[in-house]
Formats: C-alpha cells, sequence, structure tokens
C-alpha cells in the first residue's frame, strides 16, 4: 500500500528520532595493494589458500585494483545527506563495510564517540536470503559485541527492511530501462540477478515461503515490466561462483543470449535488477564477458544502469526510515513476504535463511557486492 504522504512532505517534526544512520554494504577493494586482503576477508574461515585468491583476484586487476562499489557507496551517502538537510532532517549518516575499509567495526566506534546511542541500518540489498539479508544481521550482533569488547556505549540499531517492492525502488527501476525500450522498441528485455546455490534459494525467507530471494527478484521484474507495459521479459542470472557440481540458479545471462541467438533475437536490454550498484560483478559479467559473446553472436547489448544513481533511491531510504518509524505505512507493490527489520542483529525468526557457504575455493569472487 502507498502511503499518501512521503519523505518530501513528512514536516521536520516528524524526523525520526534515531540518532545516525548507518549505510552498511560488502565493501571493496580501492587499488591493487588491497585486493589480496580483501580477499581473504570475504573468503575468512574457508581455508582457501592465497594462490587460489591470486587467480580469483584477476577481474580486479582490469581494472587497477579498484571496485566501483566505495565510492558508488559514496555518492549515494552524499545524494542522502544533501537530501536529507534540504528538509530539515537532523540525522548524519555514516558508512561501514563488512570487508573492506571503512570497516563496520571501525565505523560503530567513530559513532559511539560521538554520541549516537541509537541508529537506523540501511543494508545494500534488497533481497531475502543469507548474503542479501540475513548476514548483515550477524554484521549488526557483531558491531554491539565490538563496543562491549572495547567497553564502548551501546548503540542500538534498527536494520531496514528490504525494498524489492517498494514502489519508490521500482520507478528507479522503470527511469532506468524506460529511455532504452523508447531507442528499441524490439529488443528483448532481460533482467538479471546474482545467482547463489539452488539450496540457499530454496532456504531463504521463512520456512514456510520457500525460494524467497528468486521468487522476490521475479517480483521486482514483473513489477518494473508491468509499469513500462512490457508483456515478455527474462529473469536470469549471473556473477556464478563455486564447485561445478552445485546447482545453482540458472539459466546464466551469457547462455541466455546464445539460447536467444539462435531463435533470431538481435537486440537485448538487459537490466542488473539485483544490483543498486554497478560494481565489479556488473561491469565485468554484463558489459565485459556478455558484449564480447554477444559480438561474436551479432547481438547487440543495451545496458541499463543500476538504480542507486537514481535520486529516487535516496528518497526511497528517507521513505524506509519513515516506515521504521512509524510515521508512514509500509509502501509496497507487492504480494511476496518482505522481512529483514530487525533490531540489534535479531533475524526476522531463528530459522530463517540458514547459511550456505561454498565448501570449495570459488572459480571467480563470489562477492556480491550490491
Amino acid at each position: 500500500m502507498t502511503s499518501p504522504r512521503s519523505a518530501d512532505s513528512t514536516p521536520v517534526d516528524s524526523v525520526p528520532e534515531a540518532d545516525a544512520l548507518l549505510v552498511l554494504s560488502f565493501g571493496g577493494p580501492e587499488g591493487p595493494d588491497d585486493v589480496l586482503p580483501f580477499l581473504r576477508n570475504v573468503t575468512r574461515g574457508r581455508g582457501i589458500p592465497d594462490e587460489r585468491l591470486v587467480e580469483v583476484g584477476e577481474h580486479y586487476a582490469h581494472f587497477d585494483g579498484v571496485s566501483p562499489l566505495n565510492e558508488q557507496n559514496r555518492e549515494i551517502i552524499s545524494d542522502l545527506q544533501q537530501r536529507l538537510a534540504a528538509h530539515g532532517w537532523d540525522l548524519p549518516v555514516y558508512f561501514g563495510n563488512r570487508n573492506w575499509h571503512p570497516f563496520a567495526e571501525e565505523t560503530v566506534e567513530r559513532m559511539a564517540a560521538a554520541g549516537v546511542r541509537s541508529a537506523y541500518v540501511f543494508a545494500t540489498s534488497a533481497w531475502a536470503g543469507y548474503s542479501g539479508c540475513k548476514q548483515y544481521h550477524e554484521d549488526i550482533a557483531r558491531m554491539r559485541r565490538h563496543l562491549a569488547e572495547k567497553g564502548l556505549p551501546e548503540i542500538e540499531f534498527t536494520k531496514l527492511r528490504q525494498f524489492f517492492d517498494h514502489p519508490t525502488f521500482i520507478q528507479a527501476a522503470v527511469d532506468e530501462v524506460a529511455p532504452l525500450i523508447a531507442e528499441h522498441p524490439q529488443a528483448r528485455m532481460v533482467f538479471t540477478a546474482h545467482s547463489i546455490p539452488t539450496a540457499a534459494d530454496a532456504a531463504s525467507g521463512r520456512p514456510e515461503d520457500g525460494a524467497l530471494y528468486s521468487h522476490q527478484i521475479a517480483e521486482a521484474a514483473r513489477l518494473v515490466a508491468d509499469k513500462l507495459g512490457i508483456t515478455d521479459w527474462d529473469v536470469v542470472w549471473q556473477s556464478r561462483s563455486g564447485a561445478p557440481h552445485i546447482p545453482w540458479l540458472e539459466p546464466d545471462i551469457v547462455d541466455h543470449m546464445e539460447a536467444l541467438a539462435d531463435k533470431g533475437v538481435r537486440e537485448l536490454i538487459v537490466f542488473p535488477i539485483g544490483f543498486v550498484s554497478d560494481h565489479i560483478e556488473v561491469i565485468w559479467d554484463l558489459d565485459t564477458e556478455l558484449v564480447a559473446a554477444a559480438n561474436k553472436r551479432d547481438v547487440s547489448v543495451y545496458r541499463a544502469a543500476s538504480v542507486g544513481h537514481n535520486p529516487r533511491f535516496v528518497q526511497m531510504i528517507m521513505e524506509l526510515i519513515l516506515e521504521a518509524r512509524g510515521l508512514v505505512s509500509p509502501q509496497r507493490l507487492g504480494h511476496e513476504p518482505s522481512y529483514g527489520c530487525g533490531i540489534n542483529g535479531s533475524p526476522c525468526s531463528p530459522e530463517c535463511c540458514p547459511s550456505a557457504r561454498p565448501t570449495r575455493p570459488a572459480a571467480r569472487p563470489a562477492t556480491a557486492e550490491g
């Protein structure tokens, strides 16, 4: 249900009462010397030797060892700070990562020193599942343990909910895709998201939900397609990693392009709906690997940008804060469950989204940076 009030219309005396907002993300290297330590952090506890990680890190070498993710998150934060100030919201915004600087633990130390005692947490993932949601709850619990171990004041964290069907998120996606449809009306519309093991998908959400991650992706794609007036589209997957014998969500985007080419399709519009930012996996898998394969089949690929740079995205973050504060009703367009809101790292339910980490070294960085 869409509320009649929005972040733009809410008066200043209705600003959320939390002391701050923490933007919590995955992190990425910002130079060649960062790549190996970053990958060690990503794969901690899995026993993967450095020799294997060096192979995995070759994709970053094509971009001088720099993932665009941190800078894109800083741009989102800058836009958000300007928007908050313009509307009179006195809400400092902090930035913390799981796997690279600024580490979340370092950030919460600064927050505690600045007098923050309560904060909303916006995780840069719209989706259900262990990697997309529950692991961020674990990050929050770890942040609180870190404060306790350092003898610093406690901070109460409220994680904002999953936003896969938020009307402002969907409209931002429409904004990105619509110009390409106008320019290439005969192109086939293809939505992509990060593949995960089918077992992890089956375990996403609560036990009664079943495959909530892939269902949310499909619903978001449907909502975008409906607004665009598209009646035929595809949902496919990218960025697979891990042992070949473990089944992952399919079809892969390159395989799907090949199948479409066999049917005579010569133009694709590709939108990475599963990603907030155009980070390394989006750029490599779509702009590099997919385009190279498509060129061999005489298929043109037109990729829409992800939504993070769209002004509506920071508007949505403000609207999620208002929801969490109880000032507006939840704004939703879909029917699949939307979880993810929790206090101090507590998950939606004890049995939701169990970890399904790979047990063998990945063939590529399974970063899921977005």
